[in-house]
């Protein structure tokens, strides 16, 4: 809506750019259902390329993440009872995430009414990080549930029950108060953050307008990328005791030694909807190693995410006693922690999941 806006203000093109995303984005904000796909536009090689000029020798990546950052994709869908535009936490009434890896589904979950859905390939997962868990088959009688889980079956868990442990746990003795409310921003600074973000960019971002005969149509919008990033920096600073941030801002040194390059941003409409926006990054990489490299999100209506029929329950404080107990094979010890000390608060915020 920023690159809207900013289009808005500049050249004759860059304001029927600009009225054309408002339009695409304000339809978004109109359906009730929606679903979004986000993966990298690269190949593993490159990937490669990328991390070894930044990594110490003997922590380069395994080809199997690269392999899975290349190919992989991650699915996104909700449905709410409202226009998603007009939406709160309580509309939603379904919400589905997927992690696709080359050979399939590594990691899925749901969150349908009351209950909470998920299903896992620990065998693919535990071999890419080179933590393999055991076979369900091998786990005691009392993992109950949980060999279901490891079996890449589905299994499900009480939403309120979460919500309750996550409550009881971030109260106990010596774990910190229960986590706040996530601070969030007023009319009056938001109209000022969105306000400084568009004068900030409106004289760096070139927008292009292409189109096809089938109603596809291509707007890019182009800016240099340190100078962008400072001027938007430089934007923010005054308002910074008013964002809900916990650190300073970085400041226009931090990103001294960062490539000038343009990137650009690639948002494809079909009859006037939002389709796909992808930004290239490769110009960032400054290697000749690197040739394509891309993050893409594509948009699409969605459909309503459905319970997966014959999920096995899986008591959440079951589940806790396995993993505190070492029901694997042993019981949970100090050296497998180290001696790292565990501070007030640390888990206060890790166990608040809605």
């Amino acid at each position: 809506m920023v690159l809207a806006g900013t289009a808005a203000c500049g050249t004759v093109e860059n304001l029927s750019a600009g009225q054309k995303l408002d339009n695409a984005f304000e339809k978004l904000g109109e359906e009730r259902s929606i679903a979004f796909e986000l993966d990298l536009d690269t190949d593993a090689k490159s990937l490669m390329a990328l991390d070894a000029e930044q990594s110490e020798p003997g922590e380069e990546m395994p080809a199997e993440i690269a392999e899975l950052l290349s190919e992989g994709t991650i699915s996104v869908s909700m449905h709410s009872k409202k226009p998603i535009e007009e939406s709160e936490e309580k509309d939603f009434t379904a919400m589905a995430m997927k992690l696709s890896g080359p050979d399939g589904a590594l990691l899925e979950y749901r969150l349908v009414g009351d209950w909470f859905y998920a299903r896992v390939d620990a065998a693919t997962l535990g071999e890419m990080s080179g933590n393999p868990m055991p076979p369900a088959d091998e786990l005691p009688p009392e993992a109950g549930a949980f060999k279901k889980l490891l079996a890449g079956e589905w299994v499900k868990l009480s939403k309120k029950e979460m919500e309750e442990t996550g409550k009881n746990m971030s109260g106990a003795e010596g774990l910190g108060e229960s986590p706040s409310a996530e601070p969030s921003l007023d009319a009056k600074t938001q109209k000022k953050l969105t306000d400084a973000l568009k004068k900030a960019v409106a004289q760096n971002v070139d927008f292009a307008t292409s189109g096809g005969s089938d109603g596809t149509e291509h707007i890019k919008a182009t800016a240099p990328f340190r100078t962008l990033v400072t001027e938007l920096l430089g934007a923010l600073k005054p308002l910074q005791n008013d964002l809900p941030i916990g650190d300073e801002l970085p400041t226009a040194k931090d990103f001294v030694d960062a490539p000038n390059t343009k990137v650009s941003a690639d948002f494809t409409l079909k009859n006037g909807e939002l389709t796909e926006v992808s930004v290239d990054l490769a110009e960032l990489a400054e290697s000749a190693k690197v040739k394509k490299f891309a993050l893409v999100l594509r948009v699409s209506e969605g459909e309503k995410p459905e319970a997966p029929a014959g999920a096995t329950e899986l008591d959440i404080e079951e589940l806790m006693t396995i993993m505190l107990t070492g029901a694997f094979g042993g019981a949970v010890s100090d050296e497998e922690f180290g001696d790292v000390p565990l501070e007030e608060g640390d888990l206060a915020g890790d166990t608040q999941m809605w």
